[in-house]
C-alpha cells in the first residue's frame, strides 16, 4: 500500500508516544494536534510535528519512524509534508551555536555531549 500522510487524531496519542519514546526523543512537548502520521495499511509507521517556541522559532521536531521501516523514505515523507505545511520560502542554512535561539542554545549543549559517543551530530539550521 502507498503512505499516507495525515494529521494526527487523539486516538493516535497513545500509538505516537510509543514511536516517539522508542526513538528514544525526550517525550516532552508532544502535543499531538500539531503532529502529522504516516500510516502503510492502516498502521502507523512514521510521526513527526512543528514545534513552536516561545522565542517564535519553529522546530521540525520528533520526527521518528518503527524500526522496519526505517530507510525507506517514510522520515523524509514527513519532514517534506511538514514543510511544505509551513509558510514561508524553502532552504536553510546551518546556524553556529552562537546563533542558536535562546530556547536551544542550553539543550542543544547537553543533547550533543550526549548523543556524540554514538557518532550521531546534531545541527541546528533555520530557513533563511
Amino acid at each position: 500500500m502507498p503512505l499516507t500522510l495525515r494529521d494526527a487524531t487523539a486516538s493516535d496519542q497513545p500509538t505516537l508516544r510509543r514511536i516517539v519514546r522508542a526513538a528514544n526523543i525526550n517525550p516532552t512537548g508532544l502535543d499531538w494536534p500539531r503532529f502529522i502520521v504516516a500510516e502503510d495499511g492502516g498502521a502507523i509507521v512514521g510521526v513527526g510535528q512543528v514545534k513552536p517556541h516561545r522565542d517564535g522559532t519553529r522546530e521540525v521536531a520528533s520526527i521518528a519512524v518503527i524500526p522496519v521501516r526505517q530507510r525507506q523514505g517514510v522520515g523524509s515523507a514527513i519532514i517534506e509534508e511538514l514543510l511544505r505545511r509551513e509558510k514561508g520560502t524553502l532552504g536553510f542554512k546551518r546556524l553556529e551555536s552562537r546563533d542558536y535561539p535562546p530556547s536551544l542554545a542550553r539543550r542543544m549543549r547537553v543533547i550533543n555531549v550526549l548523543v556524540r559517543p554514538f557518532g550521531i551530530w546534531i545541527i541546528v539550521m533555520r530557513r533563511p
